[in-house]
């Protein structure tokens, strides 16, 4: 069986080159020019290694290593190719997750010999694709306790979940919880990012297809639903999904059947339902993108997720954790958190909360010179919390002038995204697509 790779290349000429070199030698290979595009492509297929350039004109290969591991929950070998030789920049990528890297011009024989070792070392990765994460702490505040009793009563029974909770709260370790208490731990669980999901797209990769359906269908594709069969499905941001696809999942969920795209035969399901979400789903039920239907299907049980700033004893439990995860991660040795600076963490807004913790900790991390992270080592925030937002400014996104919306937005949150998506009453993937869609700097 032939492997698949994708080249992720805006250099045209270089990029086609490489396709034909990789083709000559029994791999099949696709190419990629943009960012966006090349996310389209493992979207809807399956490569056993991406070869990508560094620096893209609507991206960068890093970022999308980083959306393929968090988003997808794939971890397909990445090749990083840089025409820029820089040994930090390459060294930061490997830290952070690339296989290896390239300087260009690449020599063909190195390249070969770094393509048979990454797919070697992918077989082995992916096998572990699916399993549910066992890296979160738990936390002892209060409001959290009272959040794994509910988990605790919900799980043995068959009732969908809808998690409520803002982003970065930890609504995918919620649901893994769930399916870890369950009487379907055995089986898969699968988490899908509603998100990245077009409408295009989403019929394939939940339902599945069969080859020729469409035509980059080379070959018949197990949707989500199958992959799953037994254990539980976890729709993250399910508010995101598109409105066309929301029947068709509906009757997937009432029927417990699935009809691969191209297909004329249902295919018997039996899966739990999961889902999370940042966004006012009643509201958006008012604004007529959302099904009521679908809601009452998934909202048989909701959970709601509270944020760090709600649970704030728990931060030091948290920070430790992620220092030792960073460690790990980097080939470091910081041996904690000195008592200031928790203190000035404890004061920050986190309105990224635990994801944005981790990231600030795994920065503190990477930069640190001695044993322990002081105050200082902590980034420069603006302490721009909502609730100092004024309420009476209505930045709430309407049709028309989007730009301009956004750049309000982002002007009143000193630049802090998270704040100007909740301004806007959007999600924060909301408004970074708007962003590039715009031709915003993100």
């Amino acid at each position: 069986m032939k492997h698949t790779i994708l080249i992720v290349e805006d250099d045209a000429s270089f990029g086609v080159m490489l396709q034909t070199w990789l083709k000559k030698n029994g791999y099949d290979a696709v190419l990629a020019t943009r960012y966006a595009q090349a996310k389209k492509e493992i979207s809807s297929h399956g490569f056993d290694l991406i070869l990508t350039d560094l620096r893209l004109p609507d991206g960068d290969g890093i970022l999308l290593m980083s959306w393929v591991r968090e988003q997808l929950k794939s971890r397909v070998p990445f090749i990083v190719m840089t025409g820029y030789a820089e040994v930090q920049t390459a060294v930061s990528a490997m830290k952070l997750g690339a296989f290896d890297y390239l300087k260009k011009p690449i020599n063909p024989s190195l390249l070969e010999e770094k393509i048979a070792a990454a797919l070697a070392a992918g077989q082995e990765m992916e096998e572990e694709i699916y399993a549910p994460k066992k890296f979160m702490v738990r936390g002892n505040s209060e409001a959290i306790q009272r959040l794994y009793k509910h988990v605790e009563l919900v799980a043995p029974t068959k009732f969908s979940v809808l998690i409520m909770g803002e982003s970065g709260t930890g609504k995918e370790f919620i649901a893994e919880m769930i399916h870890e208490c369950s009487q379907r731990r055995d089986k898969p669980f699968i988490a899908v990012d509603c998100g990245s999901l077009s409408k295009e797209l989403a019929p394939s990769e939940l339902f599945g297809h069969l080859k020729g359906s469409f035509t980059s269908a080379i070959a018949d594709k197990k949707g989500v639903f199958e992959q799953a069969k037994g254990g539980t499905v976890f729709l993250d941001e399910v508010g995101n999904l598109p409105y066309e696809v929301q029947m068709q999942l509906l009757r997937s969920l009432q029927e417990q059947k699935v009809r691969p795209v191209g297909s004329t035969t249902d295919i018997n399901v039996d899966v739990r339902i999961v889902a999370a979400t940042n966004e006012n789903l009643e509201r958006a039920i008012e604004q007529g993108k959302f099904r009521q239907d679908l809601y009452h299907r998934i909202n048989e049980f909701t959970l709601q997720v509270p944020p760090l700033r709600d649970r704030i004893d728990d931060l030091e439990e948290f920070a430790a954790f992620f220092v030792e995860q960073a460690n790990e991660e980097l080939g470091k040795t910081v041996k904690g958190i000195s008592p200031k600076a928790i203190a000035v963490m404890k004061k920050m807004p986190w309105t990224g909360n635990i994801r944005e913790l981790r990231n600030v900790i795994r920065r503190c991390v990477l930069f640190a010179e001695g044993d322990y992270i002081e105050a200082e080592d902590l980034p420069v925030y603006v302490e721009t919390p909502e609730h100092t937002l004024s309420s009476s400014d209505d930045f709430a996104l309407r049709p028309g002038n989007e730009r301009e919306q956004i750049e309000a937005a982002l002007n009143k949150a000193r630049g802090n995204k998270t704040v100007a998506a909740k301004l806007l009453q959007i999600d924060r993937k909301t408004l970074y697509n708007k962003m590039h869609q715009l031709g915003m700097d993100l």
